[in-house]
């Protein structure tokens, strides 16, 4: 209950932030169901859904480490969007290239049944296992680790998928080994994206 109530009132501070386009719609959602123009209602509360998921993923992306071990983050490349009905995204740079990072965050990924299929039918996951891929624990979650070798330069990357919930969690590394993206995988706040996610 304590959580909800935290949520409710962090979101209600950020959306004052946004609050004229937020009261905006509230007020053509209101007038158009009440002339029975439903149509626009329902795009307006799309609209005012979107706004929340914005709010969320500004939270989230507070909550996200500025490094991860010697890579610091790209502020500019920092991305959130909302999509109401389809959930949030949110995107984080780290480092340049050739060594370098990306963490992503989706709510209502369409990846997360196939994922969680993966991850808990044993049947299912030996069928679509091969060498550069297999299932680890991050901060107790199950999660998909995948191994890419680039043919030309030969160095190795790795992709880590987290679901959690109804979200979910991306880390991309270049130049890497499974040690070192496990470990920087551990400094994501997952418990906190859970929360804030929900």
């Amino acid at each position: 209950m304590k959580k909800s109530a935290l949520l409710i009132l962090a979101l209600a501070f950020g959306i004052l932030g946004h609050a004229q386009d937020f009261d905006k719609n509230l007020t053509v959602a209101r007038s158009s169901y009440a002339s029975g123009d439903l149509e626009n209602a329902r795009f307006a509360i799309e609209q005012m859904l979107g706004d929340i998921d914005v709010i969320i993923g500004k939270e989230i992306l507070k909550s996200l480490p500025v490094k991860m071990g010697t890579l610091t983050y790209n502020e500019k490349q920092d991305n959130v969007t909302g999509g109401g009905g389809a959930g949030l995204f949110i995107h984080r740079d780290y480092g340049t290239y050739p060594k370098s990072a990306n963490l992503e965050v989706i709510n209502n990924s369409p990846l997360i049944t196939s994922i969680n299929a993966i991850l808990s039918i044993p049947m299912m996951g030996a069928m679509m296992s091969n060498e550069n891929q297999k299932v680890v624990k991050i901060q107790g979650y199950k999660s998909l680790l995948n191994k890419s070798v680039n043919t030309e330069t030969g160095k190795t990357s790795y992709e880590l998928q987290v679901p959690v919930n109804n979200t979910l969690v991306t880390l991309k590394l270049d130049d890497t080994n499974e040690s070192e993206i496990t470990s920087l995988a551990g400094t994501i706040p997952l418990s906190k994206i859970v929360q804030l996610g929900q």
